[in-house]
């Protein structure tokens, strides 16, 4: 039974100014999120258009999200949740030009935000289960993630497991590392901008990268490149999107493989990619008249 309130519903304030490095969320509702500072530690809540309705202690915030809850009626997100995991040094606007395309009342859209650029693929992780475990109402979970969103995807499966867990599909995502960043890890200026998680990007046979899982649901993968030898990096070995290389995105165990002419920041907003990833989360597999690519080795 739905619970009703003559209490005035909380008031929101101002837009926030951005600074999304910054913050990492820990629950979402209906696209009310709770977030906290990864560099005070304190909390605020915002809604789908980063309004602020409170800032605090986690008490406070979940305090005022209670009284939204009972105010407007708010109901738990249920169905099959879908989590969009953007790249290092992004946020979930890289991804909107997919969201705003997938079809409103099938699926629950959680854009995800995490500080990319100040925590370790650990803490990411953990950020990302946080919000899972806020979905508690919602029977599957898939994602749809973007380079090192994946990564951090694949990190929360080394200590995590949730059985709703159902399909993925990666875009650029290092998966055997990134070449770039075995180039730059010794650099003052990538160490600064891109801290630690820059680090663990490394192709390194001993890093962090190998040692993650490979993810036990169906998953595809989508990369950049121009079909040849060259790819749009010449400092890079073999076919790339100017960023990761073909042969680092690839995964065995995957379902489908696509790959499209497009550079690595512009792999979300290409019509193709978009249409391929609304079936793969609905089919397991990018398209409905050609047969899957799968990923045997």
């Amino acid at each position: 039974m739905q619970e009703t309130s003559t209490e005035k519903s909380p008031q929101a304030g101002l837009p926030t100014l951005g600074g999304m490095q910054f913050w990492g969320d820990l629950k979402f509702l209906r696209g009310y999120r709770i977030q906290r500072n990864v560099l005070t530690g304190h909390y605020r809540l915002l809604d789908v258009n980063n309004r602020r309705y409170a800032s605090g202690t986690l008490e406070q915030c979940d305090e005022v999200l209670e009284k939204l809850r009972i105010t407007q009626g708010l109901t738990p997100d249920t169905g099959h949740a879908v989590i969009y995991l953007h790249g290092i040094g992004r946020s979930s606007k890289s991804l909107q030009p997919i969201i705003k395309a997938m079809p409103k009342e099938a699926f629950a859209h959680v854009p995800f935000e995490y500080p990319s650029t100040q925590v370790p693929l650990e803490q990411a992780a953990a950020y990302l289960k946080s919000v899972m475990d806020s979905l508690t109402d919602v029977t599957k979970i898939s994602f749809v993630v973007h380079s090192m969103g994946g990564i951090v995807v694949r990190r929360y499966l080394k200590d995590q497991r949730d059985p709703r867990l159902h399909r993925m599909v990666m875009m650029g995502t290092p998966n055997g590392g990134a070449e770039l960043a075995d180039m730059l890890k010794r650099n003052l200026l990538f160490k600064a901008i891109y801290g630690p998680a820059g680090q663990e990007l490394i192709s390194d046979p001993l890093g962090p990268i190998k040692s993650l899982p490979t993810p036990d649901f169906e998953f595809g993968i989508v990369v950049g490149g121009r079909g040849d030898d060259k790819g749009f990096n010449r400092l890079l070995p073999g076919d790339d999107d100017g960023t990761v290389t073909v042969a680092s995105a690839r995964l065995p165990g995957a379902a489908d493989f696509l790959r499209i002419p497009k550079i690595h920041a512009f792999l979300m907003s290409d019509a193709t990619v978009i249409a391929a990833v609304q079936h793969f989360l609905e089919h397991g597999r990018f398209f409905p008249d050609k047969a899957p690519e799968p990923i045997t080795g």
